[in-house]
């Protein structure tokens, strides 16, 4: 189960990194104030709404972007907050399971 997870959070962070474009530079302080947010944000997820995410941004590579920032999130905290998930095996599950019935 552990490597199921390791799996998907690696396919998951591949995609967002094909389909990131280059960005204007911007100030340390506003990155860290921005990644700051993004974790609380994928703190606050469950591993059911990180599940489902996870499918909709493999079903949806092209927009990897555009979803997480629906959830507050980035792809540094979207990986995160999967990594973080996989440490509890009943939390793991949770995520397989709707990564599952998501996909």
């Amino acid at each position: 189960m552990k490597h199921f997870m390791i799996v998907t959070g690696i396919v998951s962070l591949l995609a967002l990194a094909c389909n990131q474009q280059p960005s204007s530079a911007t100030t340390t302080s506003t990155a860290s104030v921005s990644s700051t947010a993004a974790q609380a944000a994928a703190s606050s997820m469950s591993p059911e709404d990180l599940g489902t995410l996870g499918a909709q941004i493999k079903k949806q590579p092209n927009d990897a972007d555009k979803l997480l920032a629906q959830h507050g999130l980035d792809a540094k905290s979207f990986a995160s907050a999967i990594r973080k998930v996989s440490e509890n095996p009943d939390q793991a599950k949770r995520y397989a399971a709707a990564y599952k019935s998501a996909s």
